[in-house]
């Protein structure tokens, strides 16, 4: 790869991302955002760690045969399965790569691999071989790297580089790192490791001391031409480094970076950031730069005053450049198919992939029950619809009876397997009464873990996006609802979570872990 200032974006969000508690993902879920990260321009998208799962490997599969633009990767240990399990998966691929790595740190080595320096080379030099034997293009991780002595990281990569690997990865895997010291240490291996002049350097940080962005972009202006990054800053723990600020730091301060740039449309970073909100049901904080709530509000007097003259005295950069589109009126209930089609779109959806027709459908019941019909309010109905599985459970009818005069009773109509079922429930409010009613009907014993509410757009009549995580036997799903009744919208939610619990149980579910 040329040094022509291009910075690659590797994403992770469908695996480290993933890795996130609460966050996992279904299959049909990975899919749908990985097409929107196809659309998002990124340059790799790592789909999966195959070996994890039979689930894990399905995603990893189907991403590979469906999806066209981005280098699509997955990850392995360096053991012969892991390696093996990666290359079937991206058998498809037009483009893919395999990302192997293996803990370098003293601490890893003695009290997780329990291998000595000479064994972990062993083990880089035999996965190497073994993936670059595949004809992928093949990329090495030294995990906890930056916990790692120097000068056995020099060797490592240095016997990665011998055994074929084209991309460095150099992993701030506990978040530990400073931007000097990370920069120094890039620059110390581009000098030291051997035959490195034609290899990618690429870096991958968390976000344990809120350093992950500031990391990434001094290692950039050292050597490093790829930053592994995740929409929103999902990940382990603290989360990774934001895809979003990284992108945007690099776009806003064009003149500073000194051409240095990445090929990512910034137009579809607003709508990626909301539709992984929505997948994984964990909102963003109203403050988070780019894509937050708050990012382009002004509260302030003074800072209203300077907006209303020129915007650029108080904003950096345009939300329009995000894509995020304003709060107007975009369509109503007298709106005709075809400019719901266009609208669609507009907003970045793939019409021949979206049932138009029911999304239609289900526009103009909002339409009936909303007056102002907001961009936003298309994206949730839309990606509620897109996020549907395939059912054992049905939400047919429900009515409530609540609050300081009557005791709350949930009265719920579902069917299971196409059998219609009908029962009443008490709770201690209206919504625990729904969830009891449906506990009942369908015999489950899962956990509810977490309930949320989020209005997708301001007013009394905005739609409510309710999610719902439940767990059973150590599985644990995240369920979705979108409706202008947020009991209804519950209802729906913790159904949608049922399914999916009922969906996994089936496809397996690993702990393993990554860089």
């Amino acid at each position: 790869m040329p040094d022509d200032g291009r910075v690659w974006i590797f994403d992770t969000t469908l695996r480290d991302g993933e890795q996130s508690p609460g966050c996992s993902m279904n299959f049909e879920e990975k899919l749908v955002l990985a097409r929107q990260l196809a659309r998002l321009g990124v340059d790799v998208m790592e789909a999966g760690f195959p070996a994890a799962s039979q689930g894990d490997f399905d995603a990893v599969r189907a991403i590979a045969e469906q999806i066209e633009g981005p280098v699509i990767c997955g990850l392995a240990r360096t053991g012969d399965a892991d390696v093996d399990r990666v290359i079937e998966a991206l058998r498809p691929a037009a483009r893919g790569r395999l990302h192997t790595f293996i803990a370098t740190s003293e601490i890893h080595m003695r009290d997780k691999l329990r291998m000595s320096r000479e064994q972990v080379l062993e083990q880089v030099r035999r996965a190497v071989d073994r993936a670059r034997a595949s004809g992928l293009q093949v990329e090495f991780s030294a995990e906890d790297a930056t916990r790692s002595d120097r000068d056995f990281l020099v060797e490592v990569y240095s016997a990665a580089v011998a055994s074929g690997a084209q991309v460095l990865n150099v992993p701030d895997t506990v978040g530990y790192t400073t931007p000097f010291e990370y920069a120094d240490l890039i620059r110390y291996l581009r000098e030291n490791v051997s035959g490195s002049d034609g290899v990618v350097y690429s870096v991958h940080c968390h976000d344990d001391l809120g350093l992950s962005v500031a990391n990434s972009i001094a290692a950039v202006l050292a050597v490093a031409r790829q930053v592994e990054c995740t929409v929103n800053g999902i990940g382990e723990r603290a989360g990774n480094t934001a895809l979003e600020e990284v992108v945007m730091a690099l776009r806003t301060r064009a003149g500073y970076f000194d051409g240095l740039h990445t090929g990512v449309q910034t137009t579809e970073i607003y709508p990626t950031s909301r539709l992984l909100s929505t997948v994984i049901g964990v909102q963003v904080q109203p403050n988070k730069a780019i894509v937050g709530e708050n990012a382009f509000a002004h509260e302030a007097g003074i800072h209203q005053h300077g907006v209303l003259n020129n915007a650029l005295t108080y904003e950096i950069m345009t939300p329009d450049s995000v894509g995020r589109a304003s709060n107007e009126l975009v369509l109503g209930k007298h709106s005709g198919r075809h400019a719901f089609a266009d609208r669609l779109r507009e907003l970045g959806y793939d019409t021949e992939k979206v049932d138009v027709n029911e999304a239609f459908r289900r526009f103009k019941q909002l339409a009936d029950a909303k007056k102002t019909i907001y961009n936003e309010d298309i994206e949730a109905l839309v990606t509620d619809q897109m996020l549907r599985i395939e059912s054992t459970y049905r939400m047919e009818r429900i009515a409530v009876v609540a609050g300081t005069f009557a005791t709350p009773t949930a009265t719920v109509e579902i069917s299971v397997d196409g059998e219609v079922r009908k029962t009443a429930a008490l709770g201690t409010g209206p919504v625990d009464a729904i969830f009891k009613a449906i506990e009942e009907l369908t015999g489950t014993k899962a956990q509810l873990l977490r309930y949320q509410v989020n209005a997708v757009t301001s007013g009394i009549d905005a739609q409510g996006e309710v999610s719902v995580t439940l767990e059973e036997e150590g599985v644990r799903t995240i369920g979705q609802g979108a409706d202008t009744d947020i009991l209804v919208a519950s209802a729906n939610a913790y159904i949608h979570a049922l399914n999916k619990l009922e969906q996994r149980r089936s496809s397996g579910v690993s702990s393993l872990r990554g860089i």
